[in-house]
């Protein structure tokens, strides 16, 4: 079964006869290494990405670490000198969950919630609920446990983070499980009893997209939206992905639509495949994303989906990767509308080996259409290996992230890169 650190070994590089290839343009951005992870009760390994409360202060998960090195969720609070101080939320030990890797949500009464990918009282992954104290402590609730591969054929492992409706219910997805083994949309809605009920919203079957390892987002009609890393058409068990969209409608029924499906081979060969990340929208209903491979290269894109008046969607590449790689993270756009991403490998960083160690990215809107890219900053071993998680921004504009490896002791960090 595919895993996200699959490498495609057996694509060769194509030479595209009289495309191009030019270095990105490389901006003066500062970066600052905000904490760095240290074995091991602080966590370590980083994968997902960060959040903000009210008050500035940085939560986040780390896939391993902790009082029984199955991970934790962890609070970063600024200094007055500009240092920030850790504190450990909660460390897994099993029952409660294993592994944490994605990305936490709070809701209105500032509860943190999140999932593990594995763990729990069957196996199969968590959903969890963190409730602060009023002495600083925060009390940790499994509100449900996917089953597992030899117990069920219910969702189970599920990657991604999660999002609320405006009723309360919570929407995520699962890799595996379901009818067909290849992934699910679930709902988990609250009950009056203080418990969870689970719902399949759909299982995918291969053709429809194999392998949900990211998160949902919704659009104002209530739609969801969301990608495969696999399936979508016949010869793409371990290539290929797709975008859909899921719609509401009668007696709690949801409709699946795929509106991109990715190809190995793609339009004369450029389009990108395994979308790991999600899509997020801009104000005029197009989607956005990344690729880990695929492009004219192989080594990734960032694509766009336009939607067409006949209910069709236009998938363009705005960048085919290079020089930058595999850009496996999700973008945000800030105020202005300038998209920003990430790529775990390449850059101009000398001390990573030849692969290199990752970079921060910009995408500029320009006139007719055009957009502006830049590579705003490129990790060098010490401050960072593998940014992996996605970013976020302050109101200030400034970006946040984590990186999976490196760092003062090798396990990571939680930086800032001011654009």
């Amino acid at each position: 079964m595919p895993s996200k650190s699959l490498i495609l070994s057996a694509v060769t590089l194509t030479v595209i006869f009289g495309f191009a290839t030019t270095a990105p343009a490389f901006a003066a951005s500062k970066e600052k290494v905000l904490y760095n992870f240290n074995c091991c009760t602080d966590g370590v390994y980083p994968s997902g990405g960060l959040i903000f409360d009210a008050a500035g202060n940085l939560y986040g998960t780390t896939v391993y670490g902790g009082g029984n090195d199955e991970g934790v969720v962890f609070k970063l609070s600024p200094g007055g000198d500009r240092t920030w101080m850790e504190t450990v939320l909660h460390s897994f030990s099993g029952p409660d969950g294993v592994r944490p890797d994605a990305t936490l949500i709070f809701d209105a009464k500032a509860n943190l919630y999140g999932t593990t990918t594995s763990g729990g009282a069957y196996g199969g992954g968590t959903v969890f609920q963190l409730t602060p104290n009023e002495n600083g402590t925060w009390t940790e609730a499994v509100l449900y446990s996917f089953c597992s591969a030899t117990r069920c054929t219910h969702p189970r492992g599920p990657n991604a983070g999660l999002i609320f409706d405006a009723a309360g219910n919570l929407y995520g997805t699962t890799t595996w499980g379901g009818a067909y083994d290849s992934g699910t949309v679930f709902e988990l809605s609250p009950e009056q009893n203080g418990e969870w009920n689970e719902k399949v919203l759909h299982s995918f079957n291969g053709n429809d997209g194999r392998y949900p390892y990211a998160n949902l987002i919704f659009d104002a009609a209530g739609n969801l939206y969301g990608t495969t890393a696999f399936g979508g058409s016949s010869g793409c068990y371990i290539g290929c992905g797709t975008v859909f969209e899921l719609t509401p409608g009668a007696k709690g029924k949801w409709k699946e639509k795929v509106l991109h499906r990715f190809s190995v081979n793609g339009t004369n060969g450029k389009d990108g495949w395994n979308p790991y990340a999600g899509v997020i929208r801009d104000t005029a209903g197009n989607l956005y994303g990344t690729t880990e491979y695929g492009g004219f290269y192989y080594y990734g894109t960032v694509f766009q989906l336009a939607p067409k008046a006949n209910g069709e969607w236009t998938e363009r590449l705005l960048r085919s990767f290079y020089f930058e790689r595999y850009p496996g993270a999700g973008l945000v756009f800030d105020a202005r509308g300038n998209l920003y991403g990430e790529t775990p490998f390449g850059g101009d960083g000398s001390a990573c080996m030849g692969e290199r160690c990752g970079t921060v990215f910009q995408f500029a809107p320009s006139t007719g259409g055009k957009w502006a890219y830049k590579v705003l900053f490129s990790f060098d071993g010490g401050s960072g290996f593998e940014p992996t998680g996605g970013l976020i921004l302050d109101t200030a504009g400034n970006l946040y992230g984590t990186t999976y490896l490196d760092g003062a002791y090798g396990y990571g960090v939680v930086f800032e890169v001011t654009p």
